[in-house]
């Protein structure tokens, strides 16, 4: 990433926005322009290098009271959720708090194969071996240490306790089965119950002490705390007075995502996150698509590719196949954050700030680092920042994966291959 003054700053379209804007400031009376000014961040710690600087820039000249807001049209700001407003999961916290307290229903038929189009056949033996029926409604996860532990392995590693491969046959750019079936196990159960749970996880997790950990079946370490980053609610607040439209879209099930997003200043409405169908009130194991994908084909989650569907179906109206495709500039979000590769898509489609929260991910690292067109910045996580990793980032090589799950270089919009490159933003 270029350590040039020049190149660190916003794309020249933005700066010269900011000049127009202060023209126009300046040529009003003292009392207009005080009234006037752009709301300010306030939290500074945590910020690396000048990022702090370069955002407010941003607010500057696209908020209400820059040359580059438009009329009528609000500028769109789209997080992450995950380790970007919060550090940790929130879709973890919630299947720990499920399977604690027993509250997954027990499958279809008691076929594991409902629960996913994309379970292989042994994850699908090796459920109903640790999971025996019963009379009950639910999975008495909360006391039969056998049943939590390999749906935990599922759920986490994507395999079998005995290491077989648990998902297959998807597309690695537009979904992750492991991801989806939180959500799919959800099925049987109303929203309202759903947005309970995930309250009550919500709960246990803000009160537990920073590092603290859970037993979960046989697992006497699973994590248990959730934070708020104050930086990022200070961010999110700062856009909203400055007249963006700010939005979150995150890989967890959507009535989880909205009872955290509130915390952070942001309605449910403007939470997009994996979307549950739903029969006489109740959710089922089938997903809502997005773009040429129906629902019911559970195919398509606000995952890489995936988020960029639903950001332009959702947020920008775009409808049908066309919402799979990369938008003209005037339909896309100005500013985007992230931390992970499920966000590569739709911080590329940004086009005036993509923050990057550095979690050594290799394609997204590989584009912050690369810089190709000035605007990506990357800042430490904001609690326990990852130290600098050893070795580059693969990227001439093995750091993007294909949409069958092959290993292949990072290549620009031009297709030129990113070279590796070296970590450099990271925790002391």
């Amino acid at each position: 990433m270029s350590t040039s003054p020049a190149a660190r700053r916003l794309p020249v379209l933005a700066a010269a926005l900011s000049v127009a804007a202060a023209g126009l400031v300046a040529a009003q009376p003292a009392e207009a322009r005080t009234a006037s000014h752009c709301p300010r961040l306030t939290v500074s710690d945590g910020w690396f290098g000048d990022n702090q600087g370069r955002i407010q820039d941003l607010i500057d000249s696209y908020g209400r009271c820059g040359a580059g807001a438009r009329h009528g049209k609000k500028p769109v700001a789209v997080f992450d959720w995950d380790n970007t407003v919060v550090k940790n999961d929130v879709g973890d916290a919630t299947m720990y708090w499920l399977l604690r307290n027993s509250k997954i229903q027990r499958p279809v038929r008691g076929d594991w194969r409902t629960t996913s189009r994309y379970l292989t056949a042994d994850a699908a033996k090796a459920l109903t071996a640790a999971c025996p029926a019963g009379a009950s409604k639910t999975l008495p996860t909360g006391t039969d240490t056998r049943c939590a532990d390999e749906i935990l392995a599922v759920y986490g590693e994507g395999a079998t306790s005995a290491g077989t491969t648990a998902f297959a046959g998807y597309d690695r750019r537009t979904t992750e089965p492991s991801y989806a079936w939180l959500a799919q196990l959800l099925h049987g159960w109303t929203p309202a119950q759903i947005t309970s749970f995930a309250s009550a996880a919500r709960t246990e997790n803000l009160s537990a002490p920073v590092d603290a950990v859970q037993r979960v079946g046989s697992n006497t370490k699973a994590t248990a705390w959730v934070r708020y980053y104050d930086q990022q609610r200070d961010l999110i607040r700062t856009l909203q007075k400055a007249g963006f439209d700010v939005w979150i879209t995150s890989a967890s099930p959507e009535p989880v995502v909205d009872v955290w997003a509130r915390g952070a200043g942001v309605a449910p409405d403007h939470a997009i996150g994996i979307r549950s169908t739903t029969e006489h009130g109740r959710t089922t194991s089938h997903l809502k698509g997005c773009g040429s994908v129906k629902d019911g084909d559970d195919s398509m989650i606000t995952y890489i590719d995936g988020k960029r569907c639903w950001i332009n179906q959702e947020i920008f109206g775009v409808r049908g196949a066309a919402a799979e495709k990369v938008q003209p500039a005037n339909r896309r979000q100005v500013f985007a954050a992230g931390d992970s590769d499920t966000d590569v898509s739709f911080l590329r489609d940004a086009t005036g700030l993509r923050l990057v929260l550095n979690r050594n991910k290799n394609e997204l690292m590989c584009r912050a680092y690369d810089d190709s067109d000035g605007r990506w910045i990357v800042n430490p996580m904001f609690i326990e920042p990852k130290g600098q990793k050893a070795a580059p980032y693969p990227c001439a090589t093995t750091g993007y994966t294909e949409r069958d799950g092959t290993a292949a270089a990072v290549r620009r919009g031009d297709g030129s291959v990113v070279p590796d490159q070296r970590d450099s933003v990271y925790g002391g």
